[in-house]
């Protein structure tokens, strides 16, 4: 041994654990010695809506390293701690290896034919005895788009069943139907980009900071871009870290966005700030909107409705509607509402009567909750027919068939049951077998005890899952799916833009790629195979189809292809031989709606109280929401150590009145109950990001379950549940039996007049917002 290297062991300079070293890396410069990648794999990440161009790093056939793509548009080399930590989760121990079959109680491993034969004779059974649409079927926003097309292309047209639907009903769905009854379509209609240039950007109902993080470096740039800083404008019953962003905060009252945004509507028109000639020019409706916001939403109105003080709303009003370019954006805190199809109406209306759509900076815009949420919505044939087609249409239907060779009459005439009503029809006896692909509802559905309920009843419950999640646990059949990483496709993010995935590794043993389980699924029933995918061996194959279907419709895929997405970080559709590079916005002046005379609708929709509000019994609001740490159901962030480690278990926010009112600390433990259920034993965090009466909980995990509280209320059009209001009551070891009732800042609601503060009009109505 040298004199150097001794002297190097004795002072502790010379760190021998190769953990801990680093060594140089061509693309990314230091990386850590022990999982120096052996080759970089561009690709996207699986988690939320924005989108984000990732490398994966792979070291002897392993994910070892989850790195930003410098040079993708949307994330700029950033990742938020989910996409940093995300190639942890690929082999994680949750991961089940082989498909399993339940036998004397016991998931046991199965050969892929076993479990097939079982799972497709027990199908036929059900459906020679109770029809095909007793085979129901509940997909995701996590799988690749052609993942998604030809799942849905053999459950509507090899299992002949339209009882189809998926989880992203559970948090998309009122954009989707919002945009359709205002545009004529599904579709996002800005980009990022819009952030980037707005004068005004009003955040309504997204916790970005959170939820979304990169779209933050999308406002950051803002200032650079147009010279001046923007006005953000945050709406959100609750002090959010996106609450830190805003020039302008609105604590509106929980579920009173659609009266905020019609109060802001009465101002702009009454004080002659509307942009008459886009009014006249782009859209219908303007003289009976008009006339029924003026008729019903008056300041003084709102304002007893929000809690947003008169003068407040016309300094809102002018702020957005004085400016050349306002953006508005949404997400979870609008669609979660048993009235967010018309609250999302409501916040295009806004923009409509002031011009904001199709110009750079001017755009109402959802934020997508799931890495693909959109790419079902275009393709996943659930709400609509592939390439947004309507199920009701017949030259639609004939359009389809025609395409994809095969008979008409095979193509349904109209949609099925959306995921609630198959909760339901299982619960009636009508579904007696239902396919999980990809979700897990033992955690995220809202109507737990429906939902416990139903799932007992039916004949056979398939999971199709690449974890071992809370819903697969008591699955009869588990098919073994591979997951991000290990197979190969694209994602839609929120902006419309079409990113590439590439497949890095291969599927953990014997676990297959969901596209492949379908295909070779398909193989059992007489027919289908030959007659839905017999050219359709690669997913390359599946995404040459999807461009045909989508040829001419808003969705337009035609002008892409795998390499060409590679190259520009991802393409925006409409994509075709008109806009070569994509169409970062729809319905500019060249573009017309997907309406009967190409305008937009404005759409006379009304607010309506909450069925339940805070009473005796029950004094304290709930709000429910998301942790930036975690996603949707723990399913893959729980697997990574230093995920669970930020964020192990659920909390709840109560403000320092409330904390004292209970006697309890940061740190202690509560318990919430509600009407249906009760949650114990959940960590309590003092702070002032909640009002006095009102409490936020994270809804991600399995132990306290805060879907035990969640009110079963669903959007009459789009299906989505109403998961973020409802009434709880809080007990402590202190206050057992709770906190007693007081009347809260706004008392309630009869038949839409208002009772609020010290104004008391009268008994009957006082009354009735304590039941």
């Amino acid at each position: 041994m040298s004199i150097i290297k001794k002297i190097k062991d004795f002072l502790g300079t010379d760190i021998k654990e190769d953990k801990y070293a680093l060594v140089d890396d061509p693309i990314f410069g230091k990386v850590a010695k022990n999982k120096a990648p052996d080759k970089w794999v561009r690709s996207t990440c699986g988690y939320c809506g924005v989108g984000c161009g990732m490398y994966i790093g792979v070291k002897n056939g392993k994910a070892v390293y989850s790195k930003g793509d410098p040079l993708h548009p949307v994330n700029m080399g950033t990742l938020c701690p989910k996409g940093l930590s995300e190639h942890k989760m690929v082999g994680a121990d949750s991961r089940v290896h082989a498909p399993l079959i339940r036998k004397n109680g016991m998931l046991t491993p199965a050969t892929w034919e076993e479990t097939f034969q079982k799972t497709s004779e027990t199908f036929k059974r059900i459906q020679a005895e109770h029809g095909k649409g007793a085979v129901a079927v509940i997909s995701t926003g996590q799988l690749l788009t052609e993942e998604f097309y030809t799942l849905g292309k053999f459950v509507q047209l090899g299992l002949e069943t339209n009882n189809y639907d998926g989880n992203t009903t559970l948090c998309m769905a009122s954009a989707v139907m919002g945009y359709k009854q205002t545009f004529g379509s599904d579709g996002p209609t800005g980009c990022y980009e819009d952030f980037e240039k707005a004068d005004v950007i009003l955040l309504i109902g997204a916790n970005i900071a959170d939820n979304h993080p990169i779209l933050k470096l999308h406002i950051a740039k803002n200032e650079s871009v147009t010279g001046k800083k923007p006005t953000i404008i945050v709406v959100d019953p609750r002090k959010s870290k996106t609450s830190q962003m805003a020039d302008i905060f609105v604590p509106l009252a929980p579920r009173s966005d659609l009266a905020l945004i019609n109060g802001l509507c009465y101002i702009i028109m009454e004080q002659g700030w509307e942009d008459e000639k886009f009014i006249h020019s782009r859209t219908n409706g303007y003289n009976e909107f008009k006339k029924h916001i003026l008729a019903n939403y008056p300041p003084q109105e709102v304002s007893q409705i929000t809690g947003i003080e008169v003068k407040e709303l016309y300094h809102l009003a002018k702020v957005y509607a004085t400016v050349d370019k306002a953006m508005s954006a949404w997400t979870m805190g609008v669609n979660q509402s048993s009235i967010g199809t018309d609250t999302v109406s409501a916040i295009c209306n806004l923009a409509l009567i002031t011009g904001n759509l199709g110009r750079e900076g001017a755009t109402p815009m959802s934020i997508t909750g799931q890495c693909n949420a959109m790419g079902t919505r275009e393709f996943g044939f659930t709400s609509s027919i592939p390439g947004y087609r309507n199920y009701a249409s017949q030259s639609d239907r004939k359009a389809f068939a025609d395409i994809i060779n095969v008979p008409e009459d095979l193509i349904p005439t109209a949609r099925g049951y959306a995921y609630p009503q198959i909760i339901d029809a299982i619960n009636r006896g009508e579904i007696k077998a239902l396919w999980v692909v990809a979700t897990n509802p033992l955690v995220s559905y809202p109507d737990q005890n429906a939902l416990r309920s139903a799932l007992k009843k039916l004949d056979i419950l398939v999971v199709q899952d690449a974890f071992m999640s809370d819903t697969a646990q008591i699955a009869d059949v588990f098919f073994a799916a591979a997951t991000w990483s290990e197979k190969e496709g694209c994602y839609t993010n929120s902006e419309r833009r079409c990113n590439y995935a590439k497949k890095a590794v291969e599927p953990l043993a014997e676990s297959k790629a969901d596209l492949d389980i379908v295909k070779e699924f398909s193989k059992y029933f007489d027919g289908k195979y030959d007659l839905l995918f017999k050219d359709l061996h690669t997913p390359r194959d599946v995404f040459n189809e999807i461009k045909e279907v989508s040829k001419g419709q808003l969705c337009d895929y035609s002008g892409m292809d795998y390499e060409r997405i590679e190259e520009l970080g991802g393409i925006q559709w409409p994509c075709n031989d008109k806009a070569p590079d994509g169409t970062k916005r729809l319905y500019s002046e060249e573009m017309a709606c997907n309406t009967a005379d190409g305008k937009a609708n404005l759409l006379a929709v009304d607010w309506k109280p909450l069925s339940e509000m805070a009473c005796e019994g029950l004094p304290f609001m709930l709000n429910t929401g998301r942790t930036v740490e975690q996603f949707h159901t723990r399913t893959k962030t729980g697997t990574v150590g230093i995920l669970d480690a930020l964020a192990p278990e659920a909390w709840v926010e109560l403000s320092p009145k409330d904390a004292h009112k209970l006697q309890v600390n940061s740190g202690d433990r509560i318990a919430l109950s509600g009407s249906r259920g009760r949650v114990e034993d959940v960590i309590v965090k003092v702070s002032e990001t909640v009002k006095e009466g009102h409490v936020f909980v994270p809804f991600h995990f399995n132990e306290q379950l805060i879907n035990n509280v969640t009110i079963p209320e669903f959007d009459a059009k789009s299906f989505e549940p109403n998961y973020k209001q409802c009434a709880v009551q809080l007990h402590s070891e202190a206050v057992p039996e709770g906190i007693v009732y007081k009347e809260p800042e706004i008392t309630g609601y009869l038949e839409g007049v208002k009772v609020y503060n010290e104004e008391v009009i009268s008994e009957e109505k006082v009354e009735s917002t304590k039941t």
